[in-house]
């Protein structure tokens, strides 16, 4: 059985486990809080969007130009999740962990070597939690980067669909014309 294109990138293994816990973290911290049901809604919305744009951006029907926009679309969606989470720290007066923090390190490590994650029961500490999931979506909007870069790099050297398209009706007609 063959999977669908997306299925084997990083960036969308990336984005389904960060979706899928940033449901777990919501209903496990966010929730308690009821008057930030709004924000809740806009968090896990920014991660849906990031995930299903990274679906759509890669999908064979879309032009390379789309592509490249779609994605950039998508690391705008998970760098909003990231605003959303540093508010939430800041706003509890916990700690967001610089990238150079041991406990980073370690986060990278088991974000790298895990591509299904389904829970965050170890991580019972809020802070913990949260800067976990900022480790994620900061190793997914940099993977993305890196992808942008690539398609845009393709883009030049290979031209887009429209333009490839019109080399092919110009070929055709110049075949006609002999």
């Amino acid at each position: 059985m063959t999977f669908p294109k997306y299925k084997y990138l990083l960036t969308f293994r990336y984005a389904e486990m960060i979706c899928d816990l940033g449901i777990i973290f919501s209903r496990k911290f966010y929730l308690s809080d009821l008057p930030v049901r709004r924000t809740v809604e806009q968090f896990t919305q920014a991660l849906r969007s990031g995930k299903q744009n990274i679906i759509e951006g890669v999908s064979e029907i879309v032009s390379l130009k789309s592509q490249i926009k779609l994605l950039g679309v998508a690391m705008a969606s998970f760098e909003e999740a990231i605003a959303d989470l540093e508010d939430f720290l800041r706003q509890r007066s916990l700690k967001i962990w610089p990238k150079t923090d041991p406990q980073v390190a370690d986060f990278r490590g088991i974000g790298y070597r895990f591509s299904n994650l389904n829970n965050l029961s170890d991580l019972d500490n809020l802070e913990e939690a949260t800067n976990f999931l900022l480790t994620l979506l900061h190793i997914e909007t940099f993977l993305l980067f890196k992808q942008v870069k690539s398609a845009e790099n393709k883009f030049l050297s290979e031209g887009g669909y429209t333009e490839n398209l019109f080399k092919k009706r110009l070929n055709f007609r110049q075949k006609q014309d002999y």
